[in-house]
């Protein structure tokens, strides 16, 4: 009897293994059958095209319909995996020009694919693989050509069938089998198993093949990352169908597939929620629409429907009268077109952060520099969910030109549209977890749209005939208006309206705009798009590239001429409004902008005419200091114009506003000098988080006042345009020992502030990438505390008299020159004390009151004095 029972469960665990292990079989096989009836650029969420506009889905068929070098889809949700087993794969191939003589090239299959990073987006961005497959004139190869091979006899390309086979040998080796008919085989042996593990992709190359090494190289990976060779050209066009794969050692990921709804930015503020959602390039038969739906108990209702825009790609989404009191789920609904017109709906879900009224802490993340060395970043984006920030600041160059090697397409004008949003998907698929739980500000700089550097110079187009450094020196935007639109939809569109709404020259739109959220009012400005650009300014500077080749030019005695504008009226007109806009409770002011109103940056002094030279500056060691770098003026940075600085820097002081930006490449911690040093406001440049371009702040003689025992580099100091500006802290490169050294050796990181609500104060930190948060510590010099109140001025030392307010908490304080009846500040004060301070002689109105409760007091012709003494009881 106990035989009889046993046996009857070895029977049932061996049948529960059985079907467990075919499960398993099927749970790995992929079959790529794609609709017959579709037409579109984006194929599916389970691929990944290099680069998205050289490809498409064409009934049934991903086509390579651009001839290039390393043109490749990858297989986002299967990989060869680690663990041992035997796999096989197949695919049909149509050639798309039989009756053209084909180039040299090859089809077939990248497999093992790896970038440098580890995760698979980077390996379907960057990486590079073991190549197997047919050339162009009909050799089969395996990693290489095999020279003794001859072609295949009278073979057709037109349409023919690939099939690898790898079986694991008893040493852990492979032998991989490739053929097209049962006669035209190729073998390969003793393939080591680490050089088959990782991403899988169809491969459409025009040109040689890139052979993988012929031995094994300490049974380790042999190459990653090529991105020579990526140019168009050639007739290698097919079209692939019927993918198979299968076999045990195929892992499968189904939630890496990404899209049809690619990612969300959202922002929330005055009771206004706006959200856009990116989309990728869908088809005519595919849905047109999005929906907005929230969460009530367990159903979710659509509360919004809006269009994809057929340029972008987005949807926007804005919501008044939004309950900002509680969490709220949301989910953005879309149907995508799975073939014979049957629509399959997606999801994308995220949580709509109630607004932190009550939290003492408010905490900004801000970043700069997204080049996709480093991509997806992984370690910048569990730094930052451990700071758990309150909101995501993203200051430009969110994108660079040359992603994955495929360099930027310019035209024709559709084509460069998808160029840019292969580019622009990156953000989101490495930022886009931390983006769909709370509220994002990002902003375009230069290269976002295609531009070393820029000067917007109100909108107007580069002169035609001119390309380069030629044509941005000029000012104004290469790219058509068109293209800048779509940029600018895709990053800001969900930004609160623009103050003003009217368009520049070319009907380039706006956006400069506030947000008001938690009490803290954001003023977002655009400091490229109105700014002169200094060639057509300065003629006898010989400017290039933004650098005066002139070498006796003498840029803080000459440059600031009449005429040369930083923000342009209009900002300035906004800012003054904003400075003096306390409403909803507002407690602090921050202004973020792609870049400081400062030129911290030094070159040795043969080479201070061009910064061409700085990736090639050796990186200092920990200690190491140059000895003969200088301040340099580069017109890039908005040091220049000097007198729209001093205006800008004006109407930012009049509310105590701190500064947070970035674009330089170096991180910095200055306080602004408009007059005299320490007059004006603090700024927070923070570091790239993939540096490019690594600049470094080192004068020759240190700086005034400097602190004793800080570094050689900080002090007070007058940049290459002659402003007053004091350094606290520069995250300058050092070497670190950590790989790759062009990554963590050129001070890369991030940026995190933090604004307290009952002291009033505002923390800067300054994070390397590789630093873990909770342990390690931050770049040298970091964290700074300052108050509120040191962004005035913090050697003002007129007072008037002291302000005791009854009846009222928290009011907020309008200072007013009576002489030309101008504001000189507004803060709303913390308590109900309050110890005015004025920058001159003269006479002063003071307003006091609440403009949320609309409850004024005005007290006139009061005079400053060198000492506190006096004070004003004033009763509501």
């Amino acid at each position: 009897m106990i035989k009889y029972y046993n046996t009857k469960i070895v029977l049932f665990i061996g049948l529960i293994s059985f079907l467990f292990s075919c499960n398993m079989h099927m749970e790995n096989e992929f079959t790529g059958k794609l609709p017959n009836d579709i037409n579109r650029t984006w194929i599916g969420p389970e691929y990944w095209a290099n680069p998205l506009q050289d490809w498409q889905l064409n009934d049934g068929q991903i086509e390579c319909v651009v001839s290039g070098g390393f043109r490749n889809v990858f297989l986002l949700t299967h990989e060869i995996s680690s663990h041992e087993g035997d796999f096989s794969m197949s695919v049909n191939a149509r050639n798309l020009n039989p009756k053209d003589i084909l180039n040299e090239g090859w089809i077939g299959f990248e497999i093992g694919i790896r970038g440098e990073f580890d995760d698979y987006r980077d390996n379907a961005v960057r990486g590079r693989g073991f190549p197997i497959g047919i050339t162009t004139n009909g050799r089969l190869f395996i990693g290489k050509i095999d020279s003794t091979q001859k072609p295949i006899p009278d073979i057709s390309l037109d349409n023919i069938v690939i099939e690898i086979e790898a079986i694991q040998q008893d040493d852990g080796d492979y032998t991989i089998t490739v053929q097209t008919e049962a006669q035209n085989i190729v073998i390969r042996k003793n393939i080591p198993a680490i050089w088959i593990q990782g991403g899988i992709a169809l491969m459409c190359h025009s040109g040689p093949l890139a052979e993988f090494p012929d031995e094994r190289i300490s049974n380790e990976y042999p190459v990653w990352g090529t991105t020579k060779g990526t140019q168009r050209g050639g007739n290698v066009n097919f079209g692939f169908y019927d993918w198979e794969i299968s076999g045990v050692k195929i892992s499968v990921y189904k939630d890496r597939a990404f899209g049809p709804i690619l990612f969300a930015q959202y922002t929330l503020g005055s009771g206004i929620l706006k959200m856009t959602a990116q989309m990728p390039p869908v088809g005519k038969k595919d849905g047109q629409t999005v929906d907005l739906q929230t969460k009530m108990g367990i159903h979710w209702k659509t509360i919004s429907q809006a269009p994809i825009d057929p340029i972008s790609r987005t949807t926007t989404f804005k919501i008044e009268d939004w309950d900002a009191s509680m969490d709220i789920p949301y989910r953005l609904a879309y149907q995508l077109n799975a073939g014979d017109n049957k629509l399959k709906e997606y999801y994308f879900e995220g949580t709509i952060r109630k607004e932190p009224l009550d939290k003492e802490e408010f905490v900004v993340a801000a970043f700069t520099g997204n080049n996709d060395l480093g991509f997806p970043n992984n370690d910048i984006v569990e730094s930052v969910k451990y700071h758990n920030p309150d909101l995501l600041f993203f200051s430009g160059d969110q994108i660079y030109e040359g992603v994955g090697g495929y360099g930027a397409q310019r035209s024709p004008p559709d084509n460069a549209i998808i160029d840019y949003l292969r580019k622009w998907y990156l953000y989101g698929w490495a930022y886009g977890e931390l983006m769909r739980d709370r509220p994002t500000i990002a902003i375009p700089d230069d290269h976002d749209v295609y531009h070393g550097n820029i000067w917007g110079a109100g909108g107007i187009a580069t002169p035609e005939g001119l390309a380069g450094g030629n044509a941005q020196d000029m000012g104004g935007y290469k790219m058509p208006a068109e293209w800048v639109n779509m940029v600018q939809r895709t990053q800001t569109s969900h930004l609160p309206d623009a103050f003003d709404p009217t368009t520049v020259a070319q009907d380039i739109g706006v956006y400069y705009t506030d947000l008001k959220y938690a009490g803290i009012s954001f003023a977002i400005i655009e400091d490229r798009k109105f700014k002169s650009a200094p060639k057509t300014l300065l003629p006898e500077a010989e400017i290039y590239n933004g650098w005066a080749q002139n070498k006796s030019y003498d840029e803080p005695a000459y440059s600031d001429v009449e005429g040369a504008v930083l923000l342009g009226q209009r900002q300035l007109d906004f800012l003054e409004s904003w400075s003096a806009d306390w409403s909803d409770n507002t407690w602090m002011k921050v202004v973020l902008s792609q870049t400081i109103f400062a030129n911290v940056a030094t070159l040795p002094e043969p080479d201070s005419y061009s910064d061409a030279i700085v990736p090639k500056l050796r990186v200092m060691e920990k200690g190491e200091y140059p000895p003969n770098d200088i301040p340099v003026a580069d017109f890039d940075a908005n040091s220049w114009p000097q007198t729209g600085r001093k205006k800008a820097l004006k109407a930012i002081r009049k509310s105590f506003a701190f500064h947070i930006a970035g674009d330089q490449h170096l991180g910095s911690t200055i306080q602004y000098g408009i007059d005299d040093w320490h007059d004006a406001g603090y700024a927070f440049c923070v570091p790239a988080i993939s540096n490019v371009w690594p600049r470094r702040w080192y004068p020759a003689g240190g700086g005034k006042n400097r602190v004793m025992d800080d570094p050689e580099y900080t002090g007070d100091y007058i940049d290459g345009f002659g402003n007053k500006m004091s350094v606290y802290a520069v995250s300058n490169p050092i070497f670190t020992g950590q790989k790759p050294s062009r990554l963590y050796d050129r001070a890369t990181g991030y940026g995190i502030v933090r604004l307290n609500r009952e002291t009033r104060n505002i923390t800067i930190e300054c994070w390397p990438r590789q630093a873990d948060p909770g342990k390690d510590a931050q770049y040298p010099g970091w964290p700074i505390t300052i108050s509120q109140e040191d962004n005035f001025g913090k050697n003002t030392n007129l007072y008037l008299p002291e302000l005791k307010i009854t009846g009222m908490e928290d009011p907020v304080i309008q200072l007013i020159d009576e002489v030309n009846n101008s504001i000189i500040y507004t803060i709303r004060i913390n308590g109900t004390s309050y110890q005015p301070k004025a920058l001159k002689e003269g006479f002063y109105t003071l307003n006091v009151g609440d403009p949320d409760l609309k409850m004024e007091k005005t007290i006139n012709h009061l005079s400053p004095s060198s000492t506190p003494g006096d004070h004003i009881t004033i009763e509501f």
